[in-house]
């Protein structure tokens, strides 16, 4: 769906985006994750045909962009940098102008598609108001309903779940879901890593312009060979197991094994008490964390 060769922009001396080769498969949910100042923005924009490459290749649907955009971009819905809109028309006149835009569909077609969107995204009971009157939160809805209006192939989104709250960000992500699952390839960049946690299958790390990882997220989540075991008996547990003993907090023990069933298993065997057991995994605030430098945005000075 998404394929980019030594990809790079620069902007005079800096070097926004460098070398990078991405690959987004049909049916992945992707995270595109970096600091900020890391170029994800810049890219997302590459591949929509925004900004213009200062060298490389991109392919989307398996058609070179920037030259082939307007054969491609008909298939692709996209929210970049917040949504677009006409601040003293309603959501509904803003959606309608979108729609028209090349369609063939009759007036009937085109308000049915627009109904259903918005139902989609939560917005259902939308009233004439103007957008200007929205929240931040009613606003991103609206962009992502605008993005769903051609039933795209592809959805490339940069941070959709800003100005939502808690239930909102739920909301999204269970449609994200459901689109995928219904045959849309969703790529998506956020700072929100628990929120790529639980809906991306794949994940890209980019770091000062560089792609520094790419990899299912159950290959970069994968077991550190430690076994996290929770127990009423931990003294108990800890003087037993002292040489596999690696940490300890509280009740909670970590401990040098591969196999949290044999463990358990043995731990129960000698009359010790077990509230959890599980095989130890990296969260991907520590993937993340480990792939990239310090953040862009900071500016250090001299301890002196």
């Amino acid at each position: 769906m998404i394929t980019t060769r030594a990809l790079t922009k620069r902007y005079g001396s800096i070097v926004a985006v460098n070398a990078v080769d991405l690959q987004v498969a049909e049916g992945d949910r992707y995270g595109f994750l970096g600091p900020n100042g890391s170029g994800k923005t810049t890219l997302v924009r590459m591949l929509l045909g925004l900004v213009y490459p200062t060298s490389g290749e991109i392919t989307v649907l398996g058609e070179k962009i920037p030259s082939r955009a307007a054969r491609v971009l008909p298939q692709v819905g996209s929210l970049i940098e917040g949504p677009a809109a006409y601040p003293y028309l309603s959501g509904r006149r803003n959606l309608a102008l979108m729609d028209a835009a090349g369609s063939r569909d009759s007036r009937k077609a085109r308000r049915a598609r627009i109904e259903e969107v918005l139902e989609q995204v939560g917005l259902a009971g939308l009233d004439a108001r103007p957008v200007k009157a929205y929240s931040l939160g009613m606003r991103q809805r609206l962009g992502i309903a605008g993005a769903l209006l051609r039933k795209p192939r592809l959805l490339i989104l940069d941070e959709p779940t800003n100005g939502l709250d808690p239930q909102g960000i739920h909301e999204m992500r269970d449609l994200l879901i459901a689109l995928n699952q219904a045959g849309t390839t969703v790529f998506l960049s956020s700072h929100l890593l628990s929120e790529i946690e639980q809906l991306c299958t794949r994940v890209g790390i980019v770091d000062r312009g560089n792609l520094v990882l790419e990899d299912d997220l159950t290959a970069l989540r994968a077991p550190t060979g430690r076994v996290v075991v929770e127990s009423p008996d931990s003294d108990k547990i800890a003087e037993l197991l002292n040489g596999q003993l690696s940490d300890r907090a509280g009740d909670q023990l970590f401990i040098k094994h591969t196999d949290a069933a044999e463990l358990n298993a043995w731990l129960v065997g000698e009359g010790l008490r077990i509230s959890s057991i599980t095989a130890e995994r990296l969260s991907l605030e520590q993937v993340v964390l480990a792939a990239t430098g310090p953040g862009a945005d900071r500016i250090d000075g001299d301890a002196s």
